[in-house]
């Protein structure tokens, strides 16, 4: 067993992304995680992600912990608060957007390509 204090965790800047911060939890790197990685993302106010992942075989599950967050993939958009989960599949593409005035975090667990 392996535990990652959120408070210890280094900040990344993932392409694409704007008006956020992520921080790793966990990779190979950090926890000997060989299948997946996961990561905290804490989005303000009109932060988000950019059109992504069409070309990913990586299977994505977001966990909204705080606030909502505006996800689009071909389907259409979906707002998802706290508490949602949301999968996305290999090359399915998305966007996210915090359209709200309040910070919305999100747990953000893939799979290794």
């Amino acid at each position: 067993m392996k535990v990652m204090n959120v408070a210890a965790a280094k900040p990344y800047n993932p392409p694409l992304h704007n008006g956020m911060v992520a921080l790793k939890l966990s990779d190979k790197a950090l926890t000997g995680a060989e299948k997946f990685w996961c990561g905290m993302s804490h989005f303000l106010p009109g932060g988000g992600a950019d059109w992504a992942y069409e070309d990913s075989p990586t299977e994505k599950l977001y966990f909204v912990v705080e606030g909502e967050l505006v996800i689009k993939t071909k389907d259409g958009e979906t707002t998802v608060r706290a508490g949602d989960a949301v999968f996305l599949a290999p090359f399915e593409g998305r966007s996210v957007i915090n359209k709200s005035n309040y910070p919305a975090s999100m747990l953000v667990v893939a799979t290794n390509s």
